[in-house]
């Protein structure tokens, strides 16, 4: 059975579209047979695995009106073991077209029921914003990893955050758990990264990855040649840091 993991945070900029990516190539890379969900209109994580987001297939957004099956929601990715459910700007619809459906937020979990048993891992690319689709995220989850900049105003939402993943575990979803806080965008010469690394550790201690995201130009230069940073550089400073990630989830899960 495949374990479902969401990627969320609703500050934009934290690194989340990077981490659902490169996590997701970095576990497939380690021969574990992996689905991506892109959750978010901006549908950057289709194209950062160099899927052309123009070519309307059918995506997130079909699958969440549920006007297609799963099966043909899902494309093959130039990385072996690596399958993608697209996104489109057509999302962005989805917020409202759900809002009067019987048990909205259950409408990806269902979906998924029929190829959950496929795959080792799911993850699931959630939108800057707590709403609807981030909901049917969390729902169909059974963790969540929230990245975390290591800047100024890096635990700035982060108990809103956690005060949704709250109401979902009582409401919608009672078994899901935090895998864990991911530091991202570390630059060890800052005084500020450092300061962020040490709070976030005082506050949050045994919840937080000891793999921390360094900042990489590599890693900020992949998207845009719709590779993932281990095909795209994998000396990088970034494909490192994927790897070490990757390894970490699978022993939380072993």
């Amino acid at each position: 059975m495949g374990k479902v993991i969401a990627i969320a945070n609703q500050k934009g900029g934290v690194g989340k579209t990077t981490t659902s990516v490169n996590l997701a190539s970095a576990l497939a890379v380690l021969e574990k047979k992996v689905l991506l969900i892109d959750a978010d209109p901006q549908a950057n994580a289709t194209s950062g695995l160099g899927i052309n987001v123009d070519e309307k297939k059918a995506g997130t957004y079909e699958l969440l009106e549920h006007t297609a099956a799963v099966e043909d929601t899902i494309v093959k990715t130039s990385v072996p073991h690596l399958d993608l459910i697209p996104s489109h700007i057509d999302l962005v619809a989805i917020e409202i077209e759900l809002v009067d459906k019987n048990q909205r937020e259950f409408m990806l979990k269902k979906a998924l029921e029929k190829v959950i048993s496929n795959y080792d891992f799911i993850i699931i690319d959630c939108a800057p914003s707590l709403g609807l689709i981030t909901l049917n995220a969390l729902t169909a989850a059974n963790s969540v990893i929230i990245p975390i900049q290591c800047e100024y105003f890096a635990l700035e939402g982060l108990g809103k955050l956690l005060n949704t993943i709250k109401s979902v575990q009582k409401i919608h979803n009672k078994d899901l758990d935090i895998e864990g806080l991911l530091l991202t965008m570390y630059d060890a010469r800052l005084r500020l990264s450092n300061q962020v690394v040490e709070e976030v550790k005082k506050h949050f201690s045994t919840m937080v990855f000891k793999t921390i995201i360094q900042r990489n130009i590599r890693l900020s230069e992949a998207p845009s040649y719709g590779e993932n940073i281990i095909q795209y550089d994998a000396t990088s400073k970034g494909a490192k840091n994927y790897l070490s990630l990757a390894e970490e989830v699978l022993k939380k899960n072993s």
